[in-house]
């Protein structure tokens, strides 16, 4: 038999918590659930969580805190739970490595259908123009892209990323000096439509410019338009 597909509740609010438990087992997912963020992070150390749930306001350790230190060994889906709905605050959670927001009072039905979408992704993640043998490479940045393990190495050494970061250097890498349109890349990590910015964009090219470290300026602002990798700026 299958195993079912494990989702993380991370939610001090017990009411909300047995909501989307219901809801997600209803879709054929198990779930577990924990109220506490020190908790959360140890359970997803421990492996066998697909995806975590993770409320913004948690005792001990908050939900930024857990999102920072989960991002520091594991690249599963976490979308955020918050009340706070101002856009500064959403893309805060970005930063951290939220792979997705979900602003309170919402929908279960649409938490588990933006659920569904990142498991889908991070599952499979497929490139629209793949390298020969799945794997592409730059040279001249040190950087090689493993498509199959969903991994991107520099210089040998794994990059920590997101899905959503890992599928925007991955397309960028496949494709050097293309120039790609903020909204492209917008479809391209978010192709549920739901309502993005601009401002998430820079906001995870950013991250990403911060992970590559001595290797950043081979992201490059293309000003009114969006981003381009130029792997002979990496040195």
């Amino acid at each position: 038999m299958e195993q079912l597909q494990h989702i993380l509740i991370v939610e001090d609010d017990s009411k909300i918590a047995a909501l989307l438990n219901d809801y997600f087992v209803a879709a054929g997912y198990r779930c577990s659930h924990v109220a506490d963020g020190l908790a959360a992070v140890e359970l997803v150390r421990t492996g066998g969580v697909d995806l975590m749930l993770l409320d913004l306001m948690l005792p001990g350790l908050d939900g930024i805190g857990v999102c920072r230190a989960v991002r520091g060994f594991s690249q599963l889906p976490i979308i955020m739970l918050t009340a706070r709905v101002t856009e500064l605050d959403r893309l805060l959670g970005l930063e951290t490595g939220a792979d997705d927001y979900v602003c309170k009072p919402f929908s279960p039905r649409e938490v588990v259908a933006r659920a569904r979408v990142h498991l889908r992704r991070s599952a499979a993640m497929p490139l629209p123009m793949p390298a020969p043998q799945g794997m592409a490479t730059s040279a001249a940045a040190g950087l090689v892209v493993q498509r199959a393990q969903m991994r991107i190495t520099l210089d040998g050494q794994a990059l920590v990323l997101t899905p959503v970061e890992f599928r925007l250097l991955a397309e960028l890498i496949a494709q050097p000096q293309r120039v790609y349109s903020r909204q492209q890349l917008l479809d391209l990590s978010h192709e549920d439509q739901r309502d993005t910015s601009d401002r998430t964009v820079d906001s995870h090219i950013r991250n990403l410019r911060r992970k590559l470290g001595a290797r950043a300026e081979c992201l490059q602002s293309v000003y009114g338009v969006g981003y381009r990798y130029e792997p002979e700026r990496c040195h």
